[in-house]
């Protein structure tokens, strides 16, 4: 194979991975407190459940067309249409009783308890806290009792 056809290799592969990734996002959120998640993707396909918590955070693990198969923190996953997502960040509480503080430190004044499986909308993330909020709070937290962002994940 010469330099070109190379090259030629090279640039295709480039192009083919920015243009079937769907964003640089991995996890999403959903859009509204009703979604209902599909054995495949269609709107004709049969429901496999019924998510009621709107900004609850999925993670992506596949696409077809203006269809994406999602994952929860449970590893359950199915089929949602694009409409249903939001690019709004997301994280979910997977340990009770998380202290939410003022300030990114664990010396800081705590302002909130808050329960397993609540979720919360992130305004920002260090290396090892974010700082989320929701109804109920806005504050940091570590990054150890939340699902929905990437370990190393640093958001501003």
């Amino acid at each position: 194979m010469s330099v070109k056809n190379y090259l030629a290799f090279f640039l295709f592969f480039l192009y083919a991975t920015e243009t079937f990734s769907d964003s640089d996002l991995k996890y999403l959120s959903l859009k509204n407190n009703k979604v209902n998640v599909r054995i495949a993707p269609s709107r004709t396909a049969p429901i496999k459940w019924i998510y009621e918590k709107k900004s609850f955070p999925v993670i992506i693990i596949d696409q077809y067309y203006n269809w994406r198969k999602i994952k929860d923190f449970e590893n359950d996953s199915g089929w949602v249409h694009i409409s249903q997502l939001s690019r709004k960040r997301s994280v979910l509480f997977i340990k009770d009783e998380v202290l939410i503080f003022k300030k990114p430190t664990t010396y800081s004044r705590p302002i909130y308890k808050i329960g397993k499986l609540e979720v919360a909308v992130i305004k920002e993330c260090s290396l090892n806290w974010c700082n989320v909020k929701n109804n109920l709070f806005s504050g940091w937290v570590k990054k150890n009792s939340l699902w929905g962002l990437n370990k190393n994940e640093i958001m501003n």
